[in-house]
């Protein structure tokens, strides 16, 4: 994981529908695919890990471009070496593909058991931001660092009104 900071030098990007399009990959089918699907957000998040944030959140556009989806339900369902060879397909979609592969794998079935498959619903209520925390926080690879980066990214980047998001980001953000 990099330093917060950074983020902060990342504008948002919203398309004329209010969509977000992060800009967080340098790869413009990878950032609309993250604006769109808060499962890839949340994928990203987990592989953001002793690589590039680049390199992470790139990671949900290339698992779907070899799975030929990103259905957290299917992900959560394949045998876990199945999914571990993907990851591990060259190049390889994070420098620690099994550890990696397995957290990935483990936070989609969390995505599906614990939130109806949606990421979203971590915050969709819009509850504030001690409670996305607490609910972010229960995902395999997302600890209390991580979750203070999910707040800057969902408040600055995604436009979620989360009561406190500011407070809690790890870094002060302009307004």
């Amino acid at each position: 994981m990099g330093d917060p900071n950074k983020y902060l030098d990342i504008a948002p990007v919203f398309n004329e529908g209010g969509v977000p399009t992060p800009p967080f990959t340098g790869n413009d089918e990878a950032n609309r695919l993250l604006g769109r699907d808060s499962n890839a957000l949340l994928i990203g998040l987990v592989l953001d890990q002793q690589i590039t944030m680049e390199k992470a959140f790139a990671g949900p556009y290339e698992l779907q471009r070899r799975l030929g989806h990103l259905d957290v339900h299917k992900i959560a369902a394949m045998p876990q070496e199945d999914f571990l060879a993907v990851m591990r397909e060259s190049p390889a979609i994070h420098r620690y593909p099994k550890n990696m592969g397995k957290r990935v794998q483990d936070a989609c079935r969390v995505i599906v058991e614990d939130f109806g498959g949606a990421a979203e619903n971590i915050w969709k209520d819009q509850p504030d931001a001690a409670t996305v925390m607490k609910r972010i926080g229960t995902v395999p690879g997302i600890g209390p660092a991580k979750q203070k980066i999910a707040m800057l990214i969902l408040g600055r980047y995604y436009g979620q009104d989360i009561d406190g998001w500011r407070e809690a980001a790890p870094v002060t953000v302009p307004a």
